[in-house]
């Protein structure tokens, strides 16, 4: 440490300039990119090939290219291709959405299919509607299933929210790198710690879920 600045004085100085950038882009991410992955492996999930293929090569392009080309397409191609001028934060967090959406809509298909068709019939059979089927029956199960993938993929979106940087979204990475160039590398240290924490918490939160869904067993 240069002396300039007490630890304590370092962590006040990153969760005031560069926390809530992380945690907005961390939470928005995560509430669009559930929502649309759900939609997005129903699609994928579809009979029809017009649906299903035009998903297909979404989940190709989302997937197989890398997360930074995505930011710089939404924050400076959309500019010079439709003249559409988006703020950082906002290219930052349709990036971000649009990319784990894909991943979680992956993650969601492989634990629809990997219900028993036993169980649809049974539900039928009971009276259940293709609505109470899967909100009431499939759903819990899923989640039960697919928890231990999500936590996963979490707690890299709380690692990739530092890429939001190329962009200048002005993240805790951010404001520990710029402050590190003049006064040490201790800042970077201390953002490192951040962003453990915020993983540990990330994961207690799905080990909890986990042992909830333990019902389902």
């Amino acid at each position: 440490m240069d002396g300039t600045q007490s630890f304590p004085e370092i962590v006040k100085l990153l969760i005031e300039n560069g926390l809530q950038s992380t945690l907005i882009l961390f939470f928005l991410t995560l509430i669009f990119g559930l929502i649309l992955g759900m939609i997005i492996a129903k699609g994928r999930m579809s009979k029809l090939l017009i649906i299903q293929m035009p998903i297909r090569f979404f989940l190709l392009i989302m997937r197989g290219t890398p997360l930074i080309l995505q930011l710089y397409g939404f924050y400076f191609g959309l500019y010079y291709i439709a003249g559409l001028s988006l703020d950082r934060m906002t290219a930052a967090v349709i990036g971000f959405s649009l990319n784990y959406a894909a991943y979680f809509a992956e993650i969601y298909r492989s634990g629809i299919q990997a219900i028993p068709k036993g169980q649809y019939e049974a539900a039928k059979v009971l009276g259940f509607n293709k609505t109470q089927t899967f909100f009431k029956i499939i759903l819990p199960q899923v989640v039960k299933i697919i928890t231990p993938s999500l936590g996963s993929e979490c707690m890299t979106l709380v690692k990739d929210t530092s890429l939001a940087h190329v962009i200048g979204v002005m993240e805790i990475y951010v404001v520990a790198n710029q402050m590190a160039r003049s006064r040490g590398m201790i800042y970077l240290v201390v953002a490192g710690i951040f962003y453990l924490i915020m993983n540990a918490i990330v994961s207690k939160v799905f080990s909890v879920i986990e042992k909830r869904m333990n019902y389902y067993r």
